[in-house]
């Protein structure tokens, strides 16, 4: 017989550095779920991925177990570390801080298509572009087509 799901609980936390601490000592704690094995789970989990922030979601049964699915990270962290930048710009719009490749756009796109509502690569890589666009980085050149 399956388990009754009470819940789920989204967080963001960095790979390989859970602990009872904010965020996620009150979000699950709040549920009665068990912190430190949940902890110690993700930490084994996410031991890879050292200090990369990484979405997790949590679900929680009636009687107190847990399950979890550790995503890709965002595509705005992904962005920021290939432009090498701490943040986006404050006016998108108006100021431009940084410039990427279709090339760059494209290997986000295929790391992350799997937690992305699309079925193409490119159309992957025009929701990643339109993220670039929204924090102020330019993609240069043309899309690439393939026809």
């Amino acid at each position: 017989m399956a388990k009754e799901i009470a819940g789920l609980i989204k967080l963001q936390i960095k790979g390989g550095a859970a602990n009872p601490s904010p965020p996620v000592g009150p979000a699950l704690g709040s549920k009665g779920i068990n912190i430190m094995e949940f902890c110690k789970q993700f930490n084994a989990r996410t031991q890879d991925k050292p200090g990369k922030i990484l979405p997790v979601v949590i679900t929680y049964y009636a009687d107190k177990s847990f399950d979890f699915v550790v995503k890709t990270p965002p595509v705005a962290i992904q962005l920021l570390e290939v432009a090498k930048l701490k943040g986006g710009s404050a006016e998108p719009n108006r100021k431009k801080i940084a410039a990427i490749t279709w090339d760059q756009v494209k290997a986000i796109a295929e790391d992350k298509i799997v937690d992305l509502n699309c079925f193409s690569l490119e159309s992957a890589m025009k929701m990643v572009a339109g993220t670039a666009r929204s924090m102020g980085i330019t993609v240069k050149g043309a899309f690439p087509n393939n026809n």
